[in-house]
């Protein structure tokens, strides 16, 4: 079994559209997206309907939840994303809303290695951050409590996988707002072969050009245009 993670989509649907040539390439059994199909990009609309259309498994992530929610003024806040999230709420159609709002917290595979879950922030909460680089003890109890082999989560936007015990964890890193220090689109998968899962991290090139004069266009903040064309932030 061949799994496919990605996440941080962002409302990119040129590096989704590169994504999927990849996986035409790369043939897998099964594609995944780890939440945030939405926030930052330029065609929040077209991403779902790409995704809808199809038909991945996705689960909600936390721009999601904020664009199809009402979670109320959130403290003021008044940040980038915020103002992106703002405009995004106006571009979708009812219908689009409705599939976000609809989305799993996150979800479960069986696979010949064992047991892989997936979600975006924590099991239960979108917004609630999993650090990878917590300590050992934390990480074990966790996969102990989810009685998982692979342990999928979003939200960083930096690819990264660490084995700890018999679990493997894996944050895809992100399509859409990758922050590596490399432009591109983050694609992770992962082979639920033999005794132990393996994983590989591709980076996809894609018309990082197109998605950054599309942010111009909308007249969306030109920060996020310059992290789409360079991988970082700042």
């Amino acid at each position: 079994m061949r799994l496919a993670f990605i996440s941080d989509i962002h409302g990119n649907i040129h590096a989704l559209t590169a994504v999927k040539r990849f996986l035409t390439e790369n043939i897998v059994n099964q594609v995944i997206v780890v939440g945030d199909l939405v926030g930052y990009g330029a065609s929040p609309g077209p991403v779902i309907d790409f995704v809808r259309r199809e038909g991945w498994s996705t689960g909600l992530g936390s721009s999601d939840m904020r664009v199809a929610i009402d979670l109320g003024d959130r403290e003021g806040r008044r940040g980038v994303a915020d103002q992106v999230l703002t405009w995004t709420k106006k571009m979708l159609t009812p219908e689009q809303t409705d599939f976000l709002r609809r989305l799993p917290p996150g979800g479960r595979i069986v696979t010949p290695v064992g047991r892989v879950r997936y979600f975006h922030g924590s099991p239960h909460d979108p917004e609630q951050r999993l650090d990878l680089m917590s300590s050992e003890r934390e990480l074990e109890d966790l996969a102990d409590t989810l009685g998982a082999r692979v342990i999928v989560v979003g939200g960083s936007h930096v690819p990264f996988s660490r084995v700890i015990g018999e679990t493997t964890f894996v944050d895809p890193g992100s399509v859409g707002l990758s922050l590596n220090h490399e432009p591109g689109a983050d694609v992770v998968i992962v082979d639920c072969v033999g005794r132990k899962p393996k994983v590989s991290l591709h980076k996809v090139t894609y018309d990082y050009a197109s998605s950054a004069f599309d942010i111009m266009a909308w007249n969306l903040p030109q920060v996020i245009a310059d992290v789409i064309k360079t991988g970082r932030m700042g």
